[in-house]
């Protein structure tokens, strides 16, 4: 018998192989879907893939909706100020921000837990009901940090009916304009950092060129400076006291 006989064989045998072994899990699968037939299991099946959609937004919601962006920026900002490069590293200044946000926003996640949650658990609330109580607090938070400017540019672009109150903003131009804000105020934050830092390279440099030393990197001087300056006038404590503030 031809080799190439051989071959065409045995991949006629794998095929018929595999076939008999993907027929009991067709029908497992089929067993798993709900037939339309059968509305009940159908609408469990939907708010599972709901809940598992929205799961896979959590970490998006935890860094747009909450304090994390202002804090990520403000120390981004405060290395690239101090010039040291990678340090503190990218997964030391995310975690520190991680648990700024997890301190400030807890008095807003407990009375979500207090007034959504809980009563939902202990079957006192329907989730619909539950979903639109938890969404109180959250929505004190962010108009308490958004400015009313931002609000007023996403209800133009939107073309929305001017809200007789607070309460009638509706969530789709509060969030952009939340986020929104969070960006401007980290920035302004960030560059009130860099003035101090920028003050001390000009000294360094024109102290440096007034001696002539002209080959030497005025980042020689200035880095280390920086640094004992920082160290001197505790700025973790600081940055942190003021990232904290920034939100009461």
């Amino acid at each position: 018998m031809r080799p190439q006989l051989l071959w065409v064989l045995a991949v006629l045998m794998s095929l018929a192989a595999g076939a008999a072994h993907a027929q009991p899990a067709v029908a497992t699968l089929q067993g798993l879907v709900p037939s339309p037939d059968q509305p009940q299991e159908m609408a469990a099946a939907l708010k599972l893939l709901l809940g598992l959609s929205v799961l896979s937004l959590a970490p998006a919601l935890l860094v747009m909706l909450t304090c994390f962006t202002r804090i990520i920026i403000v120390l981004s900002f405060l290395r690239s100020a101090l010039g040291t490069q990678q340090t503190p590293p990218n997964a030391i200044l995310a975690g520190l921000a991680l648990f700024l946000t997890f301190y400030i926003m807890y008095p807003t996640w407990e009375q979500v837990n207090e007034r959504a949650v809980r009563p939902y658990m202990q079957g006192k609330l329907r989730f619909e009901a539950a979903i639109v109580q938890g969404a109180v607090p959250v929505r004190g938070f962010l108009l308490r940090q958004t400015r009313q400017k931002d609000i007023a540019l996403f209800l133009n672009l939107g073309r929305l009916p001017r809200p007789a109150g607070p309460d009638e903003i509706p969530m789709r131009a509060l969030v952009p304009a939340f986020i929104l804000s969070e960006l401007r105020s980290g920035f302004q934050i960030g560059f009130v950092l860099f003035i101090p830092f920028v003050v001390v390279d000009l000294v360094v440099a024109s102290v440096l060129m007034s001696m002539g030393m002209m080959m030497l990197p005025p980042v020689m001087i200035s880095l280390p400076t920086k640094i004992l300056l920082f160290v001197m006038v505790d700025g973790w404590h600081l940055i942190t006291q003021s990232l904290v503030l920034s939100f009461a």
